[in-house]
């Protein structure tokens, strides 16, 4: 009898702790995939934890990591100011020397030694006029959930084209302003819901791009009634998933004469998995955040995946990754362009991280966009 009490004892207390380890497991899966699908969550794309070890004319070093090792231009953060770092010039066991190009200190503290700093793909930090000297106009597209903020700077051409954003803000569209502004190209610089000055979504999350295009959508119908005839999509990261969306499911797709997709999430299961693990999440818990993600988010993930395979893809694509982008996998930017190398021009960028491209290669970058647009225009 006692023996039988001691068991029944035991059982439960198993069935207790195999409830309470599954409770623990949905816990951590929601925990995990708030990386993904609350706005924000994927952000900031830069990377912390570099200090500042000698500041001398012209040149800063930095501690040695794969972040501050990597070719091209660079914003450089901290306390109180920002600069931007150019080419790598010497290279040592601990550390890395960089050309410094500027420096803003924002009425914060100097770039000093032992400053501690993050390094981003973002050089600029005002509007295209401060920046750039060029003029535009803030407007507000009508969106489904309400105005979206905008910038609209104005060209000759009856082609407009539409950049949305990915981990950073509209201001990533600034670099390759210029280029636009040679072409005579009007641009729409766009943001959509759960974005700063932007309506929330109804669940304030993020759900991958699967209702996130209808706001490019408005943008399209905005230019369009503006007097655009023809649309080309700029998008990066998962502003580029949005773009593509847009572009095979939107009522006004065959305006979109084209598409430029720069390091897009095309396997958004693995985006959730390398957001998590980057965070120094286990395996197993990532592979939870996966799951909870898709519940949470509530999106159709077959459909994400048709259009990831360029499924009712019919306009021309430049197709932008980088072969060292630790987001997305590159693996399916290959996919997509093998699969429809009757619309896509493939072009990637080695040594290059998530977001960072046109960092890496500047002159390559906006040669590439440059052949593209222009038989388009």
């Amino acid at each position: 009898m006692r023996w039988g009490r001691t068991a029944t004892v035991a059982a439960v207390g198993t069935g207790a702790a195999v409830v309470g380890a599954g409770a623990a497991a949905l816990v951590a899966g929601r925990v995990v995939s708030d990386y993904s699908v609350r706005p924000g969550g994927g952000s900031p794309a830069a990377a912390g934890g570099l200090r500042v070890h000698s500041v001398a004319a012209g040149q800063v070093e930095l501690t040695r990591s794969w972040e501050t090792q990597r070719p091209g231009r660079y914003g450089l953060e901290w306390s109180g100011g920002r600069a931007v770092v150019g080419a790598v010039v010497a290279t040592g066991a601990q550390t890395v020397t960089r050309r410094l190009e500027s420096v803003q200190t924002l009425g914060g503290s100097p770039l000093a030694v032992g400053s501690t700093v993050r390094i981003t793909p973002q050089l600029f930090t005002g509007d295209p006029l401060g920046s750039l000297g060029l003029e535009f106009s803030e407007i507000e597209v009508p969106g489904e959930l309400g105005p979206l903020p905008a910038w609209f700077l104005p060209g000759a051409r009856a082609l407009c084209l539409i950049a949305v954003h990915g981990g950073l803000d509209r201001r990533q569209v600034l670099p390759l302003l210029p280029l636009l502004d040679q072409l005579k190209v009007p641009v729409l610089a766009v943001t959509y819901r759960n974005d700063e000055g932007a309506p929330r979504s109804p669940d304030g999350l993020s759900h991958l791009g699967d209702s996130e295009w209808h706001d490019v959508d408005a943008a399209i119908r905005f230019a369009l009634d503006g007097g655009a005839r023809r649309i080309v999509l700029l998008g990066w990261s998962a502003g580029a998933t949005m773009a593509l969306q847009a572009a095979v499911r939107s009522e006004h797709r065959a305006a979109v004469r084209g598409l430029v997709l720069d390091s897009p999430v095309l396997d958004w299961r693995g985006t959730v998995r390398r957001r998590a693990t980057r965070r120094g999440v286990p395996p197993f818990l990532a592979e939870l955040g996966v799951r909870a993600a898709l519940g949470r988010s509530g999106v159709d993930p077959e459909r994400l995946d048709r259009a990831a395979l360029g499924e009712g893809l019919d306009a021309p694509v430049l197709l932008l990754h980088g072969s060292d982008d630790t987001v997305a996998p590159v693996g399916p930017a290959r996919r997509l362009a093998g699969r429809r190398d009757d619309l896509v021009i493939y072009e990637e960028f080695p040594d290059a991280e998530h977001e960072a491209l046109w960092n890496a290669d500047p002159a390559r970058y906006e040669e590439s966009l440059r052949r593209f647009l222009t038989p388009l225009l």
